[in-house]
C-alpha cells in the first residue's frame, strides 16, 4: 500500500532524513520507533505532503504522492494525526469531527459520526462540549475520531500517547487495536517502544534520520540493539 524508498528530507540546507525505506501493507499495523529528534514527524510531514522531499520516492496505491498537495493526499486516502492533536479548542466535539470529512467522505458523514461515536463513546456524551475543555486523553480520542471521519486508508498516528497517563495510554492502545482490526492499515509513530510492540506486525527504529532495525514486531523485542538503546537493558 505504502512504499518509500531512500527518501531524503529536510527543511532548507538541513538534511533530516538520509535515505528512509519502509512499506506498509494492506491491515498492518507497522510501527516506527525513535527518540525524539530523529527524523519521525519530519517523516510523517513528508508523506502527508507538507514537505517536499529532495529526493526518493513516496508510493501509494502504485502512485507517487512526491510534489502532491496535502488535500490531495488527503483524498487518496493517507490521512494523518499529528503529534499534539492539533483540535480545534474553540470549536465543539461535534464540529471538530464534522471537519475530519471535508475534503473526503463527505456524503457519508453521518454514518461515520456514528461509527466514531461507537469507537469512542466519551465523545458522544461530549459531542456539544467545546473541545478545548476535554481531558488530554478525550482530546486524543478527538484528533483520532477526526482522522476516522475521512474514511483513511492508511492511517498515520503521530506519538498518540504522548502526555497521556499510564491507565490512558493502555486504553490508547487497546483503541487502536481495536481501529485496526477492520482491516485499516496503521503507521504507529511512537517512543513508547514495549506496548507498540506488543500491538505491531513489524517494525522500524530510526536514529539519526536512518532505519538502523527492521523486522518483525515479535521479533525486535528480543532484539539486544533495541533494548540496550531504548530500555537501558
Amino acid at each position: 500500500m505504502l512504499e518509500v524508498h531512500d527518501l531524503r528530507s529536510g527543511y532548507g540546507e538541513v538534511q533530516v532524513l538520509r535515505g528512509i525505506s519502509l512499506d506498509v501493507d494492506s491491515g498492518e499495523i507497522v510501527t516506527v520507533l525513535g527518540a525524539n529528534g530523529v527524523g519521525k514527524t519530519t517523516l510523517n510531514n513528508t508523506l502527508s505532503g507538507l514537505i517536499h522531499p529532495t529526493s526518493g520516492s513516496i508510493r501509494f496505491d502504485g502512485a507517487s504522492l512526491v510534489g502532491t498537495p496535502p488535500s490531495a493526499v488527503v483524498a487518496a486516502g493517507l490521512i494523518h494525526v499529528p503529534e499534539g492533536r492539533k483540535i480545534f479548542p474553540n470549536m465543539s466535539v461535534r464540529d471538530n469531527l464534522e471537519l475530519g470529512s471535508y475534503r473526503r467522505a463527505k456524503a457519508r458523514r453521518s454514518a461515520n459520526l456514528e461509527r466514531a461515536f461507537a469507537i469512542f463513546p466519551r465523545l458522544r456524551d461530549r459531542s456539544r462540549q467545546l473541545a478545548g475543555t476535554l481531558s488530554g486523553g478525550e482530546q486524543q480520542m478527538l484528533a483520532i475520531g477526526r482522522g476516522l471521519m475521512a474514511e483513511p486508508r492508511l492511517l498515520i498516528l503521530d506519538e498518540p500517547s504522548l502526555g497521556l497517563s499510564p491507565l490512558l495510554v493502555e486504553e490508547m492502545f487497546q483503541l487502536i487495536t481495536r481501529i485496526a482490526s477492520d482491516g485499516l492499515a496503521v503507521m504507529l509513530v511512537e517512543q513508547n517502544v514495549v506496548q507498540s510492540l506488543d500491538i505491531a506486525h513489524r517494525a522500524y527504529v530510526i536514529e539519526n534520520g536512518m532505519i538502523t532495525i527492521a523486522g518483525a514486531a515479535a521479533d525486535l523485542k528480543s532484539d539486544r540493539r533495541l533494548m540496550e538503546t531504548y530500555l537501558g537493558l
